[in-house]
């Protein structure tokens, strides 16, 4: 036992290793510059590994023993937390309540689009910030009043009390239920239940006393479904407010069926179906036969973003249906679940357990030789190596999907997310919709004579990440199905 868990702890500080040299390498000078949702990643990335690091030094180095020592990772909380922090508040100001009646801003240089992913990272973020975050009282890059009055810089770090953030500050709960009550009510859910991009105000570019959105954009994108539900699932533990999980499981449910999810099968299987797969069906607006598939995957045009989207939304899947808890993390703070609430939740999760399961297997089974995931789960395979890359894209041509009325892709079609509708010059621009197109081969499609999952960016450390997201959210829901971590007791 003391081998196995010597080479245990020894991967886990290999890769905490790597976490803290991407901390000393991520170019957070350069992110400062973007949007406000890359700044919000940032957040949610460092909360993430602060977290890992109180939940491991917790279970595994406290200690009432004398001489005991605590997890040497530990020295490295004030330094994540503090990041979270700089990014939570550069990225704040992207809130206003003047455009649209509220909402965060995707990006301060470019025309107002207040988009999904934005609010629901600000959500988040959030929610998170207010259970997660471990606190700061590091003053810099903040400014306190005896820097604007010109004191000495010695003087600045005798006052550092306008810079001390703690854990559970109401303002990060404020923002989170202001942020979800505005998403929800703004109208930005299609007839389907599904999230759509975002809205334009129509006329800005030439008249900014315009304030209402009234321009939606009508694409649907898989992470758009998932960022939303961890921040439901803390709203809920930090208000008891058991909407906040209902609104989840809708949600859940709406993508389950947008993939063409029907039939009922077991949560365990041996495998990849006997090897036999069946053809693509008709697009039901996230995918066909059950499987999660982003637009651009059918047509290989994926983006590097677009390639991360399905594996972002399986990652927040997975935390939203973690067991809810007993006991409260903090009395007075945040809320446990009754027994009959907890139940409800679990059995709820438990029903998506197959359709997990679905897309995992179909997500192993576009590994190459050398293990590496493919970006479509759905992909055809060829019925055997002689076949052409043509007729094994023309087999799979009928579940390509047709853009919506009014939906523009602007994550996988121009090299910069800032080129076409989104600057100010190019408003007028006619949007070219693009359609699956058999005839239509150019040099990102010529990489391999039948694989679908070689096209356009091929498989990269993206889809990679993607197929590892759904295979650990299969794991953990068999883990819980099966009966760990209170599921049936």
């Amino acid at each position: 036992m003391d081998v196995e868990a010597q080479m245990v702890e020894n991967e886990i500080n290999k890769y905490f290793a790597q976490t803290t040299a991407y901390y000393f390498g991520e170019d957070h000078f350069a992110i400062r510059m973007q949007a406000f949702d890359d700044m919000l990643w940032v957040v949610l990335g460092w909360l993430e590994a602060s977290g890992f690091v109180e939940s491991h030094s917790a279970e595994h180095y406290t200690s009432d023993k004398v001489g005991a020592k605590e997890w040497h990772a530990r020295q490295f909380v004030p330094a994540f937390a503090h990041r979270a922090r700089v990014f939570y508040e550069l990225a704040e100001k992207g809130w206003d309540w003047r455009l649209c009646g509220g909402g965060m801003t995707w990006n301060p240089r470019l025309l107002p689009y207040k988009n999904a992913i934005t609010n629901q990272l600000f959500i988040s973020a959030s929610i998170s910030m207010y259970l997660h975050f471990p606190g700061d009282d590091n003053c810099s890059p903040f400014l306190s009043q005896h820097d604007k009055i010109g004191l000495q810089q010695d003087q600045l770090f005798d006052d550092c009390d306008e810079g001390h953030r703690a854990r559970y500050d109401p303002v990060y709960l404020a923002n989170a239920v202001n942020a979800y009550e505005w998403l929800k009510n703004i109208g930005m859910t299609n007839d389907q239940g599904l999230y759509v991009d975002g809205f334009h105000i129509g006329g800005y570019r030439t008249n900014h006393s315009k304030t209402t959105c009234d321009e939606r954009n009508e694409m649907v994108y898989t992470y758009n479904q998932g960022v939303l539900l961890s921040g439901l699932r803390g709203l809920w533990e930090a208000t008891g407010k058991t909407s906040y999980l209902e609104d989840g499981h809708e949600l859940i449910r709406n993508v389950i069926r947008a993939t063409g999810w029907k039939k009922s099968q077991p949560h365990r299987s041996n495998g990849p179906e006997d090897g036999k797969e069946a053809l693509p069906t008709d697009w039901a607006g996230l995918g066909s036969n059950g499987i999660l598939t982003e637009f651009c995957d059918p047509s290989g045009r994926c983006s590097q973003d677009g390639q991360t989207f399905k594996g972002i939304f399986f990652h927040h899947l997975t935390s939203f249906c973690e067991p809810l808890p007993s006991r409260p993390a903090r009395p007075g703070k945040t809320h446990a679940a009754p027994k009959e609430s907890a139940m409800l939740h679990a059995n709820s999760c438990r029903e998506y357990t197959a359709w997990v399961v679905h897309n995992a297997q179909a997500a192993l089974r576009t590994r190459d030789q050398d293990g590496r995931f493919g970006a479509w789960w759905g992909a055809p395979k060829p019925s055997s190596p002689s076949t052409s890359f043509h007729d094994n894209r023309k087999s799979a041509s009928h579940s390509h999907p047709v853009l919506a009325e009014n939906a523009i892709d602007y994550r996988n079609i121009y090299p910069d997310p800032s080129d076409g509708v989104y600057l100010e010059d190019d408003l007028k621009k006619p949007f070219k919709r693009y359609v699956f197109d058999e005839n239509d081969e150019d040099e990102t499609t010529k990489r391999s004579p039948s694989d679908l999952n070689d096209r356009g960016r091929g498989r990269t450390i993206e889809t990679q990440g993607s197929g590892l997201a759904v295979v650990r959210a299969m794991w953990e829901f068999l883990r819980r199905a099966e009966g760990a971590d209170g599921y049936l007791s």
